[in-house]
């Protein structure tokens, strides 16, 4: 099981966003060996130990505690927000949040594999306000931001995998 950059595909909700000027896009896949849906997807993905540090520090920063069942309410389509997400677009395949600041995207994707197994996808947009300040933080933590995205989409599957 390796996480490795990929191609957003052409029909990629988070597509819409590659190729703008100032933006930045990336996506990264990794098979899983047996079959998962969206929600499965989003749910493994938003409750793995290291997205929980994520949303540790942003039930501090948002002083409000983000529970399971908020994690649940939206992989099962009950939800339009999460955390300081909305749901921007959704399939019965993808997801695509944007943050409350509409600075960023967060894109989850599910593609059955013939042979029984899952492709799952992750992805990310920034979408840039200009200036080469924020063209340069983008740069600095671009390296930083794929390392963590690998390893979030690396645990979703481990946790997927274990039921």
């Amino acid at each position: 099981m390796s996480v490795a950059a990929c191609s957003l595909p052409p029909a990629a909700l988070l597509a819409v966003y590659q190729g703008q000027e100032g933006a930045y896009t990336d996506c990264f896949s990794v098979q899983h060996t047996g079959e998962a849906d969206l929600s499965a997807f989003i749910g493994a993905f938003y409750t793995t130990w290291l997205f929980r540090l994520e949303r540790a520090v942003l039930t501090v920063a948002l002083r409000k505690r983000i529970r399971d069942s908020d994690v649940v309410a939206l992989a099962e389509g009950h939800a339009t927000e999460f955390a300081v997400w909305t749901v921007e677009s959704r399939a019965e395949r993808q997801i695509l949040l944007r943050d409350m600041f509409g600075k960023t995207r967060s894109f989850l994707s599910v593609a059955p594999v013939g042979d029984g197994s899952t492709e799952l996808l992750f992805g990310s947009a920034v979408v840039s306000g200009g200036g080469s300040g924020s063209s340069l933080f983008m740069r600095l933590t671009t390296p930083l931001h794929q390392i963590y995205a690998k390893a979030l989409l690396r645990q979703a599957e481990r946790r997927l995998r274990r039921g």
